[in-house]
C-alpha cells in the first residue's frame, strides 16, 4: 500500500472519521489485493524470454544443421515441443503464477510449429503452406484453455487471421476454418470482460479483435469493390455502435477498439467514396448470393444494436456516426440512377461527421474529438484538390482557413476549460 493512503488512513483515524478496526480492515484489504495482482512487467519479459530463447535454439541449429544425421534432426525436431510441454506441464500442476503460464504457453506455442515446419523438411512431407498454419491453428488451440494463456491467444488470433487472409486472397477460397478459429477464442475474450473489464490486456483485445475481422471480411467477398465498400461500411457501422454501448462506453477511449476503428473505418471508407470517379464505375455487374447475404447479416446485426441502443434511450444526443452506414446504404442504392448526384452528397455527409466531431469534442471539451472532427474536413478538402480544378491561390487561401479554423478552434476550447476550471 502507498504511503499517501498509509498517511490519509492515519488523518481519518486521528480526526475520528473512522475507527482503527476499519483502519486495519482497509490495510488488509490492499495487501491481499496487491498479492493477487499480477506483476505485468514480469509476464511481459517472461514472454518476450520464451520467444527470444526459442529464436536463439532456431538460429543455433540452423547454423549446424546440414552437419546432423536424419535422426538427430528428429530429435532436435522434436526437443523444443517436448521441453515446451513439460514447461506447460509443470506451470500446470504445481498452479505457478501468471509470468510462468504466459511463458510456457508461448514457448510450447512457437515449439508446435517449429516442430511441425522441421519435420517435414527432414522426410520431405509436401504440403502448402496454408496446411501447415491450419494444423499450427489446430494443435495449439488447446492452449488457451489449458493454460489460460492471453498472450497465446493474440498470437492464436493472428495466426488465425494470417491463414484467413492467404487462403481467401491468394488461393480465393472462403476462409471458414479461419472463422472457426477465432470464434474458439471468444470464450476467453467473453472470460476477460466479465474477470477483468478494466484490465489492459481486455483492451488489447478490443483492437486486434475488430482488426481481425476487419482484414478476414474482404476474403469472404468476390463481386468487386463496390459492394465490398458497402459491406466494409457496414461493418464499421456496426463496431462503432458496439463501442456506444454502456459496457464499451464506460471504458477509457483507447480501449475502445471497436468505437475507433468503426469511426476511423467509417471516414476513411466514406473518403474513398467522395471521388467522382469512383461511383462511375461504382454499379457492379453481378453481386453474388454470398456477398449479399454478408452485407445484409452484417448491416442487420448494425441495425440491431442500433435498435437496442434505442430501447435502453442510449441514442440522445443524436450522433450521426451511429447512422453513417444506413445513410451510406441509401446512397449506393441512389448511386445506382444518379451516381453523380450520390458523389455530391457523399461529400456532404462527410462534411457534416466532421462538423459534428467538432460540436461533440466543443460540447464534451476533448480535445481530442475537436481536432479529429476538423482533420475530417481538412481531408475531405485536401481529397478535393484531386478532382476538382481549384487555382493555387484559392487552394493557398484554403489551406490558411483551415490552419486559422485549427488555432481558433483549440484556443476556444483551452479558454472554455479555463473557465469552467476557474483559473
Amino acid at each position: 500500500m502507498s504511503s499517501k493512503i498509509e498517511k490519509d488512513l492515519e488523518e481519518l483515524v486521528t480526526k475520528q472519521v473512522i475507527t482503527s478496526e476499519v483502519q486495519l480492515d482497509i490495510q488488509r484489504y490492499y495487501v491481499a489485493k496487491k498479492v493477487a495482482q499480477p506483476n505485468t512487467l514480469l509476464v511481459v519479459f517472461g514472454v518476450l524470454g520464451s520467444i527470444l530463447t526459442g529464436l536463439g535454439i532456431i538460429l543455433i541449429l540452423a547454423h549446424n544443421w546440414d552437419d546432423f544425421s536424419r535422426t538427430t534432426k528428429t530429435i532436435w525436431a522434436f526437443a523444443p515441443l517436448v521441453a515446451g510441454q513439460v514447461l506447460a506441464a509443470f506451470a500446470l500442476f504445481k498452479k505457478k503464477n501468471d509470468a510462468w503460464r504466459e511463458t510456457a504457453a508461448t514457448f510450447l506455442f512457437f515449439a508446435i510449429g517449429a516442430s511441425i515446419s522441421l519435420v517435414s523438411q527432414i522426410y520431405n512431407i509436401p504440403g502448402a503452406i496454408d496446411s501447415f498454419l491450419l494444423t499450427w491453428i489446430i494443435l495449439a488451440a488447446p492452449l488457451l484453455y489449458l493454460l489460460k494463456s492471453h498472450a497465446t491467444a493474440l498470437l492464436y488470433i493472428i495466426l488465425a487471421t494470417s491463414y484467413g487472409c492467404m487462403i481467401g486472397y491468394d488461393i480465393n477460397k472462403p476462409p471458414y476454418w479461419a472463422l472457426l478459429a477465432l470464434a474458439g477464442v471468444l470464450p476467453h475474450y467473453v472470460s476477460l470482460l466479465k474477470t477483468k473489464p478494466n484490465g489492459n490486456i481486455t483492451g488489447i483485445f478490443h483492437w486486434i479483435l475488430p482488426l481481425s475481422f476487419m482484414f478476414l471480411l474482404g476474403a469472404f467477398l468476390n463481386s468487386g469493390f463496390s459492394i465490398g465498400l458497402l459491406t466494409h461500411v457496414c461493418l464499421f457501422g456496426l463496431f462503432y455502435n458496439l463501442g456506444k454501448l454502456p459496457y464499451f462506453e464506460n471504458q477509457k477511449l483507447r480501449r475502445n477498439g471497436y468505437l475507433i476503428i468503426g469511426s476511423l473505418g467509417t471516414i476513411i471508407s466514406l473518403l474513398i467514396a467522395s471521388f467522382s470517379y469512383v461511383w462511375d464505375d461504382f454499379i457492379p455487374d453481378y453481386i453474388s448470393n454470398n456477398d449479399l447475404g454478408i452485407t445484409s447479416i452484417i448491416s442487420l446485426a448494425a441495425a440491431g444494436i442500433v435498435g437496442y441502443l434505442f430501447t435502453k434511450n442510449k441514442l440522445k444526443p443524436f450522433n450521426l456516426f451511429q447512422f453513417a452506414f444506413l445513410v451510406f446504404g441509401g446512397l449506393y442504392i441512389f448511386g445506382f440512377f444518379q451516381p453523380e448526384i450520390a458523389s455530391v452528397l457523399t461529400n456532404i455527409l462527410i462534411l457534416v461527421l466532421g462538423l459534428l466531431a467538432v460540436i461533440i469534442g466543443s460540447r464534451q471539451e476533448k480535445f481530442s474529438i475537436l481536432n479529429y472532427g476538423l482533420l475530417i474536413i481538412t481531408t475531405l478538402i485536401s481529397c478535393r484538390f484531386f478532382d476538382t480544378e481549384i487555382p493555387f491561390v484559392v487552394r493557398g487561401l484554403l489551406f490558411i482557413a483551415i490552419g486559422a479554423g485549427f488555432f481558433g478552434a483549440n484556443y476556444f476550447m483551452y479558454k472554455k476549460q479555463s473557465k469552467s476550471n476557474g483559473k
